[in-house]
C-alpha cells in the first residue's frame, strides 16, 4: 500500500505530545507510571486490535499532502514489524503500515522513532492484513513490560462473556418514599450502546447508611452491589455518566421525590469517585 493510499483513506491519528517528545526509555517509563486505569480502559474499549510492534521505517509526509495537520506536528508514514498481537481476533501481517501525527522536537524536526517498540490500539482495514488505523489521537504508546502487565487484565475483562455494556447516559430516574420517615428507594435506568438494560438502585432506611448497587441485565437484583474500583463496571459508570442527573430523566412525582432522586444520583457519583485521565480526550 502506497503512502498516498493511506493518506486518502484518512488512516492516521495524533500521537500524544507528552509521550513521544521524550527518549524511548523515558517515554515508556512515564507512560507506564502515569497513565490511569481510565486511560487504558478507554483505549482498550475502542480498539479491535492491540498490537506490540517495532517501528522499522518512517517517512515524513509533505505538509501539502497532510490536510488537518496541527501546527507543531509532523505526519509520518510508519512501517512496523509485528511483535505480538496482544488482543484481537483479526489476522494481521508480520509487517504493519499506518499514519500517525507526532509533535516536532525542539529543533523543529520529527522525532526518530526507528527501532522503538510501541503499543498500538487500532482497527483493521478491509482487504489488508498489514494496514491498520489507529483508533484515536492517543493510540500509539511507547511499549514497556509494566504497561503490558497493567493492560492485560483490562483486555481480559472486556473479552469476558457478559462483560458490562457501554453506558451512554441516563434514561429515567424515579424515587418513591417508603412507609417510614427517611425511607425511600430510587431506581435509575441507564442507556447503553447495545440497548441492553442497566439500572442502579439506591435504598435508604432510617438510621442506616444508603445501600446502592448496579444490575447489568433485565432483572433488577435487590442484592446488587457497587462495582469494585478499577474494574470495567466502575469505568462504565464513573467515566460515562453525566455529573448530575438530567432533569428530563427525573420521573419522580413531586418535588420531594424529585429532590431525593437528585440526591441519590449525587450519592452514587460521589461513591464512584472521579474518572481521572492523563491522556487528552479526542
Amino acid at each position: 500500500m502506497k503512502i498516498k493510499h493511506l493518506i486518502a483513506a484518512g488512516l492516521f491519528a495524533l500521537a500524544p505530545a507528552p509521550v513521544l517528545a521524550q527518549s524511548s526509555e523515558e517515554a515508556a517509563e512515564k507512560t507506564a507510571s502515569e497513565l490511569t486505569y481510565a486511560d487504558l480502559a478507554g483505549l482498550s474499549d475502542d480498539a479491535e486490535l492491540v498490537i506490540r510492534a517495532q517501528i522499522r521505517r518512517q517517512i515524513t509526509v509533505e505538509p501539502e499532502r497532510a490536510p488537518g495537520l496541527p501546527a507543531g506536528f509532523a505526519r509520518l508514514y510508519i512501517e512496523a514489524r509485528t511483535l505480538a498481537l496482544i488482543s484481537g481476533n483479526v489476522p494481521i501481517g508480520e509487517s504493519l503500515r499506518y499514519l500517525v501525527d507526532v509533535p516536532l522536537n525542539a529543533k523543529g524536526k520529527a522525532p526518530k522513532l526507528k527501532k522503538q517498540e510501541m503499543l498500538l490500539f487500532a482497527r483493521p482495514t478491509a482487504g489488508s492484513s498489514s494496514q491498520i488505523q489507529l483508533v484515536n489521537s492517543n493510540s500509539q504508546l511507547p511499549y514497556s513490560p509494566i504497561l503490558e502487565q497493567r493492560l492485560r487484565p483490562i483486555l481480559a475483562e472486556l473479552a469476558e462473556a457478559g462483560a458490562p455494556s457501554q453506558v451512554t447516559g441516563v434514561r429515567d430516574a424515579l424515587s418513591v418514599r417508603g412507609n417510614l420517615a427517611g425511607e425511600s428507594e430510587t431506581q435509575i435506568f441507564l442507556t447503553t450502546k447495545d440497548s441492553s438494560p442497566v439500572s442502579i438502585a439506591v435504598l435508604r432506611r432510617p438510621q442506616q447508611e444508603p445501600l446502592w448497587g448496579v444490575s447489568w441485565g433485565e432483572i433488577i437484583d435487590q442484592a446488587a452491589r457497587p462495582p469494585r474500583p478499577q474494574t470495567i463496571g466502575w469505568f462504565r459508570l464513573a467515566c460515562n455518566l453525566p455529573p448530575s442527573l438530567p432533569s428530563s430523566a427525573n420521573l419522580s412525582r413531586d418535588r420531594t421525590e424529585r429532590m431525593q432522586a437528585e440526591r441519590d444520583y449525587r450519592y452514587v457519583m460521589g461513591a464512584l469517585g472521579p474518572c481521572v485521565r492523563r491522556l487528552p480526550q479526542s
